[in-house]
């Protein structure tokens, strides 16, 4: 189907669902208001495209008159330039969209190789991620955070609660790898350390059943760096989805009912990723030339502190920027993410 013909069953759905609107029961009501209101964006940015090509085409008519010449010219020239521009801006909108894409999201942030220094890195990254995460407006709540001993972490979870999270931090996901001179290290050798990042889009109690005999929960008492209930209640909770294999720990609160209502979050989270990754393995032919597949083990980044560099091995970007880069200043890394994505993916469309 040609997009003039896509834009037509566009336009022509918008009508059908504003007249249903005038005529439809309260059941109904919701699901037409939900659909219009992500219709009409896409209609307005298909009427601002169709009033430029006739602006185009008026003008364009204008300049075989000497009196009107100069007049039209540099309108025309300028509605012509602008046009390639809406078309792209449209083409991405009618995109198959990810439905988790407007939701909120949970971080996993976990030292790999490379002892302590990881666990130092991944502390610091954690953190990162909460100054973008204040920069967006989005809400950042810890919902583990178990210390090492020199400051790092073992491992750090965090909620971030915001409309559009997972749209932006999904391409987070991946094996990060700092390169620098630990603060231990006393020849001036470069280490080598990575980190893994997990970023799941956040479920609800509706997206994943789960049984209740399903699950194995286990109390103890919390262990770690800091904290006044360590080691003096069994407030700690750890949550194992039987079928799965999948474990989730908290230990962040005193409270062993809010630490077992955090574990439930990550857990349905963890569990709903896994439908989301075995029905995109079903549709794998669909993935090919997106920006990496969010798979823990691939390496996607490097964090070189000698040269002051961050680099992104999926599309090769290079900043000289590191030190604003752990301030939380992600964006146009993961701008440049999104924008490859959305070049293949529209590649793959007119293929």
């Amino acid at each position: 189907m040609s997009l003039p013909q896509k834009l037509d069953r566009l336009l022509s759905r918008a009508d059908e669902v504003r007249h249903a609107l005038n005529t439809a029961d309260g059941a109904q009501v919701g699901a037409l208001s939900k659909e219009l209101s992500e219709l009409e964006p896409l209609v307005a940015k298909v009427s601002e495209y169709r009033a430029a090509e006739k602006a185009r085409d008026e003008a364009e008519a204008m300049l075989s008159d000497p009196e009107l010449r100069e007049l039209a010219e540099p309108e025309f020239y300028a509605l012509r330039d602008s046009l390639p521009q809406l078309e792209r801006e449209i083409r991405l909108m009618l995109l198959p969209r990810d439905a988790a894409d407007s939701r909120s999201a949970i971080l996993e942030i976990r030292p790999a190789a490379g002892g302590d220094e990881a666990a130092l890195f991944a502390a610091e990254l954690f953190g990162a991620y909460q100054r973008y995460a204040a920069t967006q407006g989005w809400r950042f709540e810890i919902l583990d955070y178990d210390a090492s001993d020199l400051g790092g972490v073992k491992g750090a979870t965090a909620g971030i609660e915001g409309r559009g999270v997972f749209a932006k931090l999904k391409f987070e996901s991946g094996v990060h790898r700092v390169q620098r001179v630990p603060a231990t290290e006393t020849q001036g050798r470069i280490h080598t350390s990575t980190v893994t990042v997990a970023v799941l889009p956040e479920a609800e109690e509706v997206d994943v059943h789960i049984n209740e005999g399903d699950l194995r929960i286990d109390t103890y008492r919390a262990s770690g760096a800091g904290g006044q209930h360590v080691n003096k209640t069994d407030s700690a909770v750890r949550i194992t989805h039987i079928p799965s294999g999948v474990v989730v720990a908290m230990q962040e609160e005193k409270s062993q009912h809010k630490n077992k209502a955090k574990a439930m979050k990550v857990l349905r989270a963890r569990l709903y990723e896994a439908e989301r990754a075995r029905l995109a393995g079903v549709r794998s032919a669909d993935r090919k030339g997106q920006v990496g597949t969010g798979d823990r083990s691939e390496r996607i980044r490097t964090y070189n502190f000698p040269q002051g560099r961050v680099t992104d091995h999926r599309i090769g970007l290079t900043l000289h920027k590191i030190d604003r880069v752990m301030l939380g200043e992600f964006e146009e890394i993961i701008g440049a993410l999104t924008a490859e994505d959305e070049a293949a993916r529209l590649a793959a469309e007119g293929e």
